[in-house]
């Protein structure tokens, strides 16, 4: 008997039985798979349009009052001291050695140096000796500690700290016997705790009578817990260690001509070669340019691997001239802005910075502020650190200060501080990890919104006001709060000492200051 097939194979009867529910099922998949897309779509749409929404309104509340910030920040009833308490003792008479340190690296670098010495000298109960400044290959410098900064006031300032002397003495006595005075060399290990020099340097400094540490950049914890050397270091750094009165001058002979039109603003762009190559930061350059900082980075720093974009994403990249014009602009300050650069030899040149002089043209220098004479009196003109000396106290009195680098070894680290126990002077933080997405994408033509995301990203920084310090902030960018008090609180480690014996004075616990 012949079986009739149906047309997929089947029998007849089982065609007609079950093609309509094949029909149905595939109808159904259809519309099920229809309506799936239909609902993400709808959702991807709604959230879109909702992240739409919030990023408005935050973008609607991020508000900026350029006019504002020509103004100090409010300093909560506080205020800046290093006056120690009544506990910590005036120097003791008998020590147990001499200590000698050579301070390495730039302005900043040598100036929290400075600082550490001071405090090793008093945690070792030590005679320090006048440190000693390098003069390296890059600043050819050779002023020495007597060329930068006051040394009779230093000394002075300090004279209830510790005892500092010029020079080691030739001879010692040891066993009541004459013994020549050699320092033995050390090499403190990178941000020792001050449990190293009550042990390994002291134990050196008795048997040698005197200890010599070098190099000394970064060679003392910045997080010690013992607000008095905290204190210590504030007193160092902001009373004792002022410049030598040919740099003051001509500082406050450049600020008097500045000021003179109005406000000012002062911005360290640090865009020089040996920034960009320690960052590596080199894909914007050409072929050419990128070949020097290659090159100046394999002959001064350790081999890495360094990719531009990777390291600006992650915020490790200074900020481009044109970058820093925008984040101003976006903040609300316009072309009458008059704005002094303390700065190096801008690497690039013209090129880079053409597109901030085309928003802000009054930009200035100490050499167009300062004639040759009187730069040349003060050998401000050079390469070396009388210079960056001349920008430091510009930058210091400025109105607002913005840094574009701000790295642990970097001169706006000090410069910070400076300003935060000067009395919360405005200083303009950008956030450059958060500002790197919101420029990547207008270099792809996004625009929307350009502004108004630089500026979200920056209401967040606290403009120089006082601030909880957050690693990785040093503690010579924040000194607060151990170097500041309250007149009145019912916290008793804030209050201001009522009695300053040995140090009281206006130069340790007030916001004068004899700049």
């Amino acid at each position: 008997m012949r079986r009739i097939l149906g047309p997929y194979g089947g029998r007849r009867g089982q065609m007609v039985s079950n093609h309509p529910f094949k029909q149905l099922t595939t109808m159904m998949r259809s519309f099920a798979g229809g309506l799936f897309v239909s609902i993400a779509v709808l959702l991807l749409c709604t959230f879109s349009l909702m992240s739409r929404i919030r990023e408005n309104r935050l973008l609607a509340d991020a508000k900026i009052d350029a006019e504002e910030l020509w103004s100090t920040r409010s300093p909560s009833g506080w205020r800046p001291s290093s006056v120690p308490g009544p506990d910590w003792k005036s120097s003791s008479p008998v020590k147990n050695g001499y200590l000698l340190v050579r301070c390495n690296g730039g302005l900043n670098q040598q100036r929290s140096a400075i600082c550490n010495a001071v405090l090793a000298a008093r945690i070792m109960n030590a005679i320090l000796v006048l440190p000693e400044l390098d003069a390296n290959s890059f600043w050819h410098d050779k002023s020495g500690f007597p060329g930068i900064y006051d040394v009779d006031h230093f000394i002075k300032s300090l004279k209830n700290d510790v005892d500092i002397v010029m020079a080691p003495p030739a001879f010692h006595m040891v066993a009541n016997k004459k013994k020549k005075l050699k320092a033995f060399q050390l090499r403190p290990p990178r941000d020792a705790s001050p449990d190293w020099y009550t042990t390994v340097a002291l134990d050196k400094m008795k048997e040698h009578g005197a200890v010599y540490l070098t190099p000394f950049s970064h060679r003392l914890a910045e997080e010690i817990n013992n607000d008095e050397f905290q204190r210590l270091r504030c007193r160092v750094n902001f009373h004792a260690l002022r410049f030598n009165k040919d740099v003051m001058s001509l500082s406050q002979l450049i600020v008097r001509r500045l000021r003179s039109e109005g406000h000012f603003m002062a911005i360290h762009l640090r865009f020089e070669l040996d920034m960009l190559a320690f960052a590596g930061c080199v894909a914007i350059f050409t072929p050419e340019e990128q070949e020097i900082l290659r090159e100046y980075r394999k002959v001064n720093f350790a081999e890495k691997r360094l990719v531009h974009d990777e390291r600006r994403m992650i915020g490790k990249c200074p900020l481009t001239p044109e970058e820093v014009g925008l984040i101003l602009r976006s903040m609300g300050f316009d072309n009458t802005t008059r704005i002094y650069i303390a700065a190096g030899d801008i690497f690039g040149g013209e090129r880079f910075m053409q597109p901030l002089r085309a928003l802000f043209p009054r930009l200035e220098n100490r050499t167009s502020i300062a004639t040759a004479e009187e730069l040349a009196s003060v050998k401000a003109e050079g390469k070396g650190l009388l210079g960056p000396a001349v920008d430091y106290m510009v930058c210091l009195l400025a109105d607002i200060f913005m840094p574009t680098y701000d790295g642990p070894s970097n001169f706006a680290n000090n410069l910070m501080g400076h300003r935060l126990y000067y009395g919360f002077r405005t200083t303009i933080q950008p956030d450059r990890k958060a500002l790197a997405p919101v420029f990547k994408d207008r270099e792809r033509g996004n625009t929307r919104n350009f502004e108004g995301r630089v500026r979200l990203v920056m209401s967040t920084t606290p403009f120089g006001g006082p601030h909880p310090r957050i690693s990785p902030e040093s503690f010579y960018t924040n000194p607060w709060p151990e170097c500041f008090c309250k007149s009145s609180s019912e916290f008793v480690k804030e209050r201001c000492p009522s009695d300053s014996g040995a140090w009281g004075s206006s130069s340790t616990n007030s916001t004068s200051f004899s700049y």
